[in-house]
C-alpha cells in the first residue's frame, strides 16, 4: 500500500511574479517557470509523478503574504488531499515570509504533501535539509524587505521633487506620461464642490446639495475592466477631496507639503475659506478633537428615521452636561419629536458592546478569516487597551477605526462596523445589536441599555471597584486608620478616604451592579467621581443616577 502511494503522487505547479510588468508578452516570466518545472515533474515519471494540468499562476502579486487567489486555491486543494507535491522554480515564489512558510508547512504536514524547488535541491525530511530551507527563506525575506525600502525612499525623494507617484487619479485631473494634466470640465465641478460647502455650511447638507445638482465622484475603470465610482458623495469622500492639498498644487507625503508639479485648481482664497470653516465646525475636520471632553460618536449616529444626532452640550454651574440631540436641520413632528440622550449612557453602551465583540472569539470568528483568527484577537486586544484608556482622544480614535454609523432605534442599538479595520477585512457585514430603550425623564430621552431593568453587560471594571471598597471598608471597622491602608497599598489618603464612602453605597446599587442590571449609566467613573454627601441610601440613588 506505501508502494502504491509512494508511485503515485499528483503534481501541481505554481508560479509566480511580483509585478505585471511583461504579462502580456507572448511567452513571459510564468511561462518560463512553469515550462521548467513542468520538464521537471516528467523527469520523475518513474517515480509515479503525474502532472495536474491546472494552471496556478499568481501574475502581479508580491510574496510577502498569503493573500494571492491561485495560491489560495492550490492550498484548498492540497487540503482536500488531490495535489500531494506543489512543485515551483525557486522557494522564494511560493513565499518570502518565514511566518507564511510555516503557515504552509503546517497545511501540508496535515496533508501528508510536500513541495520541491527545481533550481534549489534539498531534502526537508532532515534537520540541514530545513536549515538550508530556513537560510533560503531568510535570505529571499531580507531581499523582499530591502526592496520595500528602496521603493519608500524613491517614492518619498520622488514627491520631495513634487512629482506624482501613483494612486487613484483625483476628480479634476487626467494621467498623461505618469503627470497629473487639470481636466478642464472636472475642475469647473471640484470648484463648484468647494463653494457649495461654503454655501451649505455643513457636510451634511453639503452632500445632499451636490446629490441635488447631480454632481458625483469620479468614475474610473481599471484594466480589467471594472468601473467603479459615479455615485453620489458621502460625507467622508466629500471631507477627503476638501482636504486634499492635490487641489492646491502641492503633494503631500507623511504629513510634510510639497510644491507639485501640477497646476493647482482652487485659488488660495477659496482653499483658505474652506479650511477655516471646517476648523470653525464641530462635525467638520477633526469632529470635535479640540474638545476638553470630545463627543466619542460624533458624526456616528443617526436614529431610525435616517435623522443625525449632532452633539450638544448645556451648563450648569460648573458642571457640562453633555448630549447627543437629533440636528437642527432634520426634520421634526409630533409622530418624531427631537430626540436628547445623554452623551456618556450612549458612550458607555457602544464601548461595552465594541468591548464585549473584542474579547469574544466567537463572534470574531463569524466575521472574519478563522484563519486568521489569532491576528484579529491580538488587534482586539490592542484597539481594546485604547478603548478602556482615560484618554477620551485615543478612545474616540478607537472607535473611528471600527465603527462605521450606528442607529439608535426605538427598541436596540445598531452598531455597524467598517468593513476593514485594524482587525482586518471582514468576510461578511458586522452588524453589532444591542437591546436598549429610550425612556422620558425629567424632561429628556433617556437609554435604559435592556429591557429597561436588565443590561446586556456585567461592568467588570466597576465590580471591582466595590470589591476593593468593600475590602477597605471592612478594614476601617476593624480599626484600621485611613493613613495605615494608604500607605499599605501605596495609594493616596484621599483616595482611601473615597473607597470608604463607596463601600457604603445603597446595598440596591451594589445588587444591581454585580447582577447587570445596573442604569447604563452607572459607571466606575461616574460612581469614582461622585462626592456622596448625602449620608440617605435614596438620596444617593438619585445622586448617581442623576435623574
Amino acid at each position: 500500500m506505501r508502494e502504491e502511494t509512494r508511485k503515485n503522487r499528483r503534481c501541481a505547479i505554481y508560479t509566480r511574479k511580483s509585478t505585471e510588468e511583461g504579462l502580456d508578452q507572448e511567452f513571459n516570466s510564468l511561462d518560463a517557470q512553469r515550462e521548467a518545472c513542468r520538464a521537471y515533474v516528467m523527469s520523475q515519471t518513474h517515480e509515479g509523478w503525474s502532472l495536474d494540468e491546472t494552471i496556478y499562476d499568481d501574475g502581479g502579486f508580491s510574496g510577502g503574504n498569503m493573500e494571492r487567489p491561485a495560491l489560495t486555491a492550490l492550498m484548498a486543494e492540497v487540503k482536500a488531499g488531490r495535489i500531494d507535491i506543489i512543485v515551483v522554480y525557486k522557494v522564494d515564489r511560493l513565499t518570502r515570509s518565514l511566518a507564511d512558510f510555516a503557515k504552509i508547512v503546517d497545511v501540508m504536514d496535515d496533508a501528508d504533501a510536500s513541495f520541491v524547488s527545481v533550481t534549489q535541491s534539498f531534502n526537508t525530511t532532515t534537520s540541514m535539509g530545513r536549515l538550508t530551507l530556513n537560510v533560503l527563506l531568510s535570505f529571499a525575506q531580507f531581499e523582499r524587505e530591502v526592496t520595500s525600502e528602496r521603493i519608500r525612499d524613491k517614492i518619498a525623494a520622488s514627491k520631495k521633487k513634487g512629482m506624482w507617484m501613483g494612486g487613484p487619479v483625483p476628480l479634476g485631473y487626467r494621467l498623461e506620461d505618469r503627470k497629473l494634466y487639470v481636466e478642464p470640465a472636472e475642475a469647473k465641478t471640484v470648484t463648484r464642490i468647494f463653494e457649495v460647502y461654503l454655501e451649505s455650511g455643513s457636510m451634511a447638507a453639503a452632500t445632499e446639495k451636490l446629490e441635488e445638482l447631480g454632481i458625483k465622484t469620479k468614475q474610473r475603470t481599471y484594466r480589467t475592466g471594472q468601473s467603479v465610482g459615479g455615485v453620489p458623495f458621502t460625507r467622508g469622500g466629500l471631507q477627503h477631496l476638501l482636504r486634499n492639498a492635490i487641489y492646491r498644487g502641492q503633494i503631500v507625503h507623511k504629513e510634510k507639503i510639497w510644491p507639485g508639479e501640477h497646476d493647482a485648481i482652487i485659488d488660495e482664497e477659496l482653499w483658505q475659506k474652506v479650511q477655516d470653516r471646517f476648523d470653525s465646525n464641530d462635525n467638520g475636520g477633526n469632529q470635535g478633537l479640540r474638545a476638553k471632553s470630545p463627543s466619542l460618536l460624533g458624526g456616528l449616529l443617526a436614529d431610525e428615521h435616517g435623522r443625525r444626532l449632532v452633539p450638544n452640550h448645556a451648563t450648569k454651574g460648573n458642571r457640562r452636561y453633555r448630549y447627543y440631540v437629533t440636528g437642527s436641520e432634520e426634520n421634526v413632528t409630533i409622530d418624531r419629536p427631537r430626540m436628547r440622550i445623554p452623551a456618556h449612557d450612549l458612550e458607555s453602551a457602544v464601548i461595552e458592546r465594541l468591548r464585549k465583540f473584542l474579547t469574544t472569539s466567537a463572534e470574531l470568528g463569524q466575521y472574519f478569516d478563522p484563519t486568521d483568527l489569532s491576528f484579529c484577537i491580538l488587534q482586539g486586544r490592542s484597539l481594546l487597551a485604547r478603548l478602556d484608556t482615560v484618554d477620551a482622544f485615543m478612545t474616540k480614535s478607537a472607535i473611528g477605526e471600527l465603527v462605521d454609523g450606528i442607529v439608535v432605534a426605538t427598541d436596540k442599538l445598531q452598531i455597524r462596523l467598517k468593513t476593514e479595520t485594524e482587525l482586518g477585512e471582514a468576510i461578511a457585514d458586522v452588524c453589532l445589536d444591542m437591546s436598549a430603550v429610550r425612556i422620558r425623564s425629567g424632561g429628556e430621552t433617556r437609554l435604559v441599555i435592556g429591557d429597561g431593568g436588565g443590561a446586556e453587560f456585567v461592568d467588570d471594571k466597576l465590580s471591582l471597584l466595590l470589591a476593593e471598597a468593600f475590602e477597605v471598608r471592612e478594614q476601617i471597622v476593624g480599626g484600621r486608620t485611613i493613613a495605615e491602608i494608604a500607605v499599605e497599598k501605596e495609594q493616596t489618603p484621599q483616595w482611601i478616604g473615597k473607597l470608604v464612602r463607596i463601600g457604603w453605597l445603597p446595598p440596591k446599587l451594589v445588587e444591581q451592579v454585580l447582577d447587570g442590571s445596573k442604569a447604563a449609566c452607572v459607571t466606575r467613573r461616574r460612581i469614582s467621581q461622585t462626592s456622596f454627601r448625602p449620608v440617605v441610601w435614596k438620596q444617593q440613588m438619585a445622586e448617581v443616577l442623576d435623574w
